[in-house]
């Protein structure tokens, strides 16, 4: 079950990610929380960047709003995304991650 959390007016979403995939996708639950895979390569913080845009990109948010708050040499991350309600980014992920389960 992958839970969303609020903090300072925006949700905290914690991510398992997959470097140099193929593709950028959100590709279900791993261990409570979202994966996400990411073309980009663990190195000079190319991830991290690009991790911020693709849930930017994929929550309707510009790339500003998201920010890594911790796990910045991780697989595991915790991310704000700022201006954007819990209540939003469930329903805007439930749609595009079907076989996820979702806890506010």
């Amino acid at each position: 079950m992958i839970r969303l959390g609020e903090k300072d007016g925006g949700v905290v979403l914690s991510l398992r990610v997959q470097p140099r995939a193929s593709r950028n996708a959100l590709c279900g639950e791993y261990d409570g929380a979202l994966k996400v895979r990411l073309k980009a390569p663990p190195v000079d913080d190319a991830a991290n960047r690009e991790c911020c845009r693709f849930l930017a990109k994929t929550l309707g948010v510009s790339a500003s709003q998201v920010v890594v708050m911790s796990g910045h040499t991780s697989r595991t991350k915790r991310v704000l995304v700022d201006g954007l309600t819990p209540q939003d980014a469930l329903g805007r992920l439930r749609t595009l991650v079907d076989d996820a389960d979702f806890e506010l």
